[in-house]
């Protein structure tokens, strides 16, 4: 392809593709209607189709020939699928980060995980109160696309939260960018109160374990358990990927004695002034996400 990127109107969603079905028999069916330019099949890691795909033409022509030749079209006998005008988001929304967490070093690791980062910027999380959202904007739908991917099946977790991806919404990008109180970028303190958190309106309230984020959470957690009867928690915590911005990840494995199951996972942290905090940093915030872990299942008692 020798001439400019295709105008927007060029690309259309395939959806309910058998798992079976790879490149080798869908190409072919969608270049008969019009010249391909970009042909993307979503995979799992394991190897299998997700059952949609995004074809693009050089041109809009190129897509409504496909749309009305092929929307229905049955790619095995019994299985037709669908075919239509693709929305081609470019915006990713990331929810349920820390207000300690910062765009700089956010967008740095961001643009360490994906291809593609155009933009970034923070709010107030329309629904996680004590939490912010990110906007991320990508070069293209199938940067944006692909990092959706890597983001998801990698499930993202930073400074002990886990992170909620999606492509933002209309309605989610009304509310961010109406939410007139922006949530300041320097950390939270230990010793802020409550109070003093930024909210989005009077009558919300931030989580009430936000205080604990600035190095609490561990000498609570330990305090649980002792009133719970569930014996010391024992933390295994090993840095296994350095970022240059600053940003570390960190294998974890937490066993309470009492506790029918170990916990484990991944996080990522930013980096402090030497590796005994640094693990010190990782546990704490591994003792937060516990915290609330071992909330909710109590509630349910």
């Amino acid at each position: 392809w020798a001439g400019g990127t295709p105008p927007s109107g060029s690309e259309v969603f395939i959806g309910k593709i058998p798992q079976d079905i790879y490149e080798d028999k869908l190409i072919p069916v969608f270049q008969s209607v019009g010249k391909l330019y970009e042909f993307r099949l979503m995979m799992t890691f394991s190897g299998l189709n997700r059952g949609f795909a995004y074809a693009k033409y050089t041109n809009r022509r190129g897509a409504q020939e496909a749309i009305a030749a092929l929307n229905g079209f049955e790619i095995q006998p019994g299985h037709p699928i669908v075919v239509c005008r693709s929305t081609e988001k470019c915006e990713l929304s990331l929810d349920g980060l820390a207000l300690s967490v910062k765009r700089r070093p956010l967008l740095q690791l961001l643009g360490e995980l994906t291809a593609g980062v155009a933009g970034l910027s923070l709010h107030p999380s329309p629904f996680r109160k004590g939490k912010q959202m990110a906007e991320v904007k990508y070069v293209s739908h199938g940067a944006a696309a692909m990092a959706k991917k890597v983001l998801v099946e990698g499930s993202l977790c930073l400074c002990g939260d886990q992170i909620e991806v999606d492509w933002v919404k209309p309605n989610v990008r009304q509310e961010l960018h109406t939410t007139v109180q922006a949530v300041p970028e320097t950390l939270l303190s230990s010793s802020r109160s409550a109070e003093d958190a930024p909210t989005r309106g009077a009558s919300e309230s931030v989580d009430p374990l936000v205080p604990l984020a600035g190095g609490r959470a561990l000498d609570y957690l330990n305090l649980q358990c002792e009133e719970r009867q569930l014996g010391t928690p024992v933390f295994l915590t090993k840095c296994i990927q350095r970022r240059p911005g600053g940003w570390l990840q960190y294998w974890y494995q937490v066993v309470i004695p009492n506790y029918p199951s170990p916990f484990s996972g991944l996080v990522w942290i930013e980096q402090d002034d030497s590796v005994v905090e640094d693990h010190k940093k990782a546990k704490n915030v591994v003792a937060l996400q516990l915290l609330k872990v071992l909330d909710v299942q109590h509630e349910n008692v």
